[in-house]
């Protein structure tokens, strides 16, 4: 690489305006854009290590409010304004439909289950028994083990590690609970010390990889339906037929039908997600409060369940199996995104399942209110008035 055309930077203030500045009169001077919106921004780029390398400025994204919704969570609990960040016309209209409902009908339930995060090294061997005999021992030893990872971090706690032999190779999949953070880096820096110290004392000599893809970090798996990563959250409410009728000016009765012919489709499909579309809120809140957006692709799996019940009032209810948060550390602390969560009074320590339970509702709301609109034949009107259908 020719040096006139290296990025600029300053290895010892490298996130400040001024070398902000000057990388954008580098891509100016090599692509003939000004980046002029991208130049205006209000935050302090002294707070970015540690979030992007060089930086030249802020993309700025359109932030809506949705609410209020009602939550009766075990950590989520009353009304919440729910900030999306979207440039979907329709989207925060749609979720404050679907929130009204859920605010006529009592509130929503919300309940986190479970929490692990993992990494997955894989083991290789001379040959199958070995693997499958190096496989005992790790879980005859599983205490040291656990020891040896959690000493390189004051909140990853080893819970179990699961295992599969496939040829000569020994996959491991370790899980962990990491509090309010959402957890890969530190999980990875936990198995590697556990690795190292399994190859060092093991009695069958062995060599590994880090990761053996079962994991599955940002990708979705089946796996990650059936064994939760990140936290396994269900908001669950039923709703009023007199309520859909009035609001929505749907029957409970055909919206029970629907959901039935969405769960063939999806299931035709492939889906990873049989609801309307669990995608959308996530990832609007995701960029709102600082997550890593790139866990919406794990995060938006899940199962929409419904019973019409014998009064026609329609049980329903969102399960997340691996919904992926953070409330501290990482990208939550930069000045916007620490507001967004200061909103639903979810910033910093202890705060992470209230705001899952809050991105379940959320989700839950979404689905009510399109799934709705299709029925009532709402759907392609509304986007017609308010999104991106206008002429």
């Amino acid at each position: 690489m020719k040096i006139e055309d290296r990025i600029p930077r300053d290895r010892r203030n490298d996130y400040s305006k001024e070398m902000a500045g000057k990388r954008r009169e580098f891509l100016t001077d090599k692509t003939g854009e000004t980046l002029e919106y991208t130049g205006q921004y209000s935050i302090d780029p002294a707070v970015l290590p540690g979030n992007i390398e060089n930086f030249i400025g802020i993309v700025q994204m359109p932030v809506g409010i949705a609410g209020p919704v009602q939550i009766n969570g075990e950590y989520a609990q009353g009304q919440f304004y729910v900030p999306l960040a979207t440039t979907e016309g329709t989207l925060v209209a749609s979720y404050s439909r679907g929130m009204r409902v859920i605010n006529e009908c009592g509130g929503v339930t919300t309940t986190v289950v479970e929490q692990f995060m993992q990494r997955a090294p894989a083991f290789l061997f001379d040959n199958a028994r070995q693997a499958r005999d190096f496989g005992e021992w790790v879980s005859a030893n599983f205490t040291q083990i656990s020891e040896v990872a959690e000493s390189t971090s004051s909140i990853a706690k080893l819970q179990h590690i699961e295992q599969w032999s496939v040829a000569k190779m020994r996959y491991l999949r370790f899980n962990y609970t990491t509090g309010d953070a959402a957890g890969q880096n530190m999980v990875s820096k936990a198995t590697l010390a556990a690795s190292e110290w399994i190859k060092q004392h093991s009695p069958i000599p062995c060599d590994y990889l880090l990761s053996g893809n079962m994991d599955t970090d940002k990708k979705h798996s089946q796996l990650n339906m059936i064994h939760s990563r990140g936290r396994r959250v269900i908001a669950e409410i039923v709703l009023k037929k007199d309520v859909l009728r009035k609001i929505m000016h749907v029957d409970s009765r055909m919206m029970a039908k629907a959901a039935v012919l969405s769960n063939v489709g999806a299931r035709i499909a492939g889906a990873a997600y049989n609801g309307p579309h669990s995608a959308n809120g996530i990832a609007s809140l995701f960029i709102a409060t600082g997550q890593d957006e790139a866990n919406v692709v794990e995060s938006h799996a899940g199962h929409l369940s419904h019973e019409l019940l014998e009064n026609d009032d329609l049980y329903l209810s969102v399960t997340l199996p691996s919904l992926i948060v953070a409330t501290y550390g990482g990208g939550t602390g930069l000045p916007t995104q620490k507001e967004c969560l200061n909103l639903l009074g979810c910033y910093g320590k202890g705060k992470a399942n209230k705001f899952a339970e809050i991105v379940a509702a959320t989700v839950l709301a979404g689905d009510i209110s399109l799934a709705c609109a299709v029925i009532a034949g709402h759907w392609v009107s509304s986007h017609d008035r308010l999104g991106r259908n206008r002429p």
